[in-house]
């Protein structure tokens, strides 16, 4: 199966069948009747040259830039700067964790709803653009709408082996600055980090205007915690192995997470930005459809 197909279930995009990412709050984009822009309308003056990015159209290569620079840049201007969605992908190795009666790690989830995230944006024409972060941004592809630009995304996701460390709160810093449009932003990620350090990260991002979104996934042992034998549990982040009585820390280790959860709901509802907790073992369309229904139901 190919790099662009394999993380795509045509079951799934098939029930995701006229449903669209639609912008809560204002972003800088034209399409018209879809999503809110802060400009008046349509113009064709010029915006700005930026880099090439494979899959782009040649029709707007500046070969006089090209003739002095020997690189090759791209006219932009105002009527095509369309509405940009960035999904910032976690591949850190927190992600690659897998329970007993799971069918896929969190990152191979999440692998899989950043592409059909990417297919779905891509085919109501507009841009798309990726970003996988452990300690920092590791890989970054420029968005485009051009309908090939799906395939460097899925394969910048094959790629993402999960062996780095989390730190979302730098990495979420690092591209709050790079991000000059406002645009909308989607985390995927367990957020299993700093809480002080991603609350910072994630408001710097709302403070640019961009209109963000977090979809929190979670392995269903990591919430029920089914364990009952002595149970050696692996350290992932440079954490050691624990071997341990579950069944005696069942009560303590829900409390913990629950109290986790708490934290990150209120760190999203008072920045204003939608949370949706996403369990590995749930149909893909179904946890999509949920989480692109609730932001329609906020747009306004």
């Amino acid at each position: 199966m190919d790099d662009v197909t394999q993380y795509l279930d045509p079951a799934a995009l098939s029930r995701l069948q006229g449903l669209e990412l639609t912008a809560r709050r204002i972003v800088e984009g034209f399409v018209a009747g879809r999503h809110r822009s802060p400009f008046r309308g349509f113009s064709a003056e010029f915006a700005e040259h930026r880099e090439y990015t494979p899959g782009d159209d040649l029709r707007y290569v500046d070969w006089k830039v090209f003739g002095r620079s020997d690189r090759y840049y791209l006219k932009q201007y105002e009527e095509e700067t369309n509405f940009a969605c960035w999904l910032l992908v976690d591949t850190s190795e927190s992600m690659t964790y897998q329970g007993p009666d799971a069918a896929v790690s969190k990152l191979e989830y999440a692998r899989m709803v950043a592409a059909s995230l990417a297919w779905l944006v891509l085919r109501q024409q507009d841009a798309v653009g990726l970003a996988t972060l452990e300690r920092s941004v590791t890989r970054f592809v420029e968005a485009s709408s051009q309908p090939s630009h799906l395939g460097p995304v899925c394969r910048v996701l094959e790629e993402a082996d999960g062996a780095g460390q989390t730190a979302l709160g730098p990495a979420l810093h690092d591209l709050a600055a790079r991000l000059r449009r406002r645009s909308v932003v989607v985390l995927i990620s367990d957020l299993f980090d700093d809480p002080e350090s991603l609350a910072s990260g994630l408001k710097h991002l709302s403070f640019r205007r961009h209109d963000v979104s977090v979809l929190q996934l979670v392995d269903p042992a990591e919430l029920d915690f089914p364990f009952e034998d002595p149970t050696r549990f692996v350290g992932l982040e440079g954490l050691p192995d624990q071997v341990t009585e579950p069944r005696s820390l069942r009560a303590a280790y829900r409390a913990e997470f629950d109290s986790f959860l708490k934290r990150v709901r209120g760190c999203c509802r008072e920045l204003r930005i939608d949370h949706s907790l996403i369990r590995t073992d749930a149909p893909l369309d179904v946890a999509i459809s949920r989480f692109l229904e609730q932001r329609l139901r906020r747009v306004g």
